[in-house]
């Protein structure tokens, strides 16, 4: 069996609407925006990325998957990279952008979760609310 590539990696999914550039991102179940597993307690942005870490198109493909999607349904998101100190060690986190117009809104009660928008986010935990603070700059530009 492969190893799950979630325990070391993360992955933020975001949908931006092509006509009104409307971002929204992905908040799961567990009440993290990251996907499958929320960061370890005491998280941190890490000052330095660590050493060797997956290829974000690895870590999207394998999200599609874990979602029941096609892989041409998340694409990665250039521009965006990150690392968090947790546990002793590094995690990075990728960006996952849904490429339908709109957002999959039929799919989120069987993924376990909803879309919400960076205003709602207020209540996560600050590690989370800077990696979204980063990805909405790297998605604006």
């Amino acid at each position: 069996m492969a190893a799950d590539p979630f325990q070391a990696n993360r992955v933020i999914l975001i949908h931006k609407q092509p006509t009104s550039a409307r971002i929204r991102f992905f908040l799961h179940d567990t009440g993290s925006i990251c996907g499958f597993s929320p960061l370890p307690e005491g998280a941190a942005m890490a000052m330095h990325g660590g050493g060797v870490v997956a290829f974000p198109g690895t870590i999207v493909t394998a999200a599609a998957e874990r979602l029941g999607l096609d892989t041409a349904d998340l694409a990665a998101e250039p521009g965006f990279a990150a690392t968090v100190d947790a546990d002793g060690g590094q995690i990075a986190v990728h960006l996952a952008r849904f490429t339908a117009i709109d957002p999959p809104f039929e799919m989120t009660d069987d993924w376990g979760g909803k879309f919400i928008e960076l205003t709602e986010a207020r209540s996560l935990p600050p590690v989370e609310l800077q990696l979204l603070r980063d990805a909405y700059e790297a998605l604006i530009g």
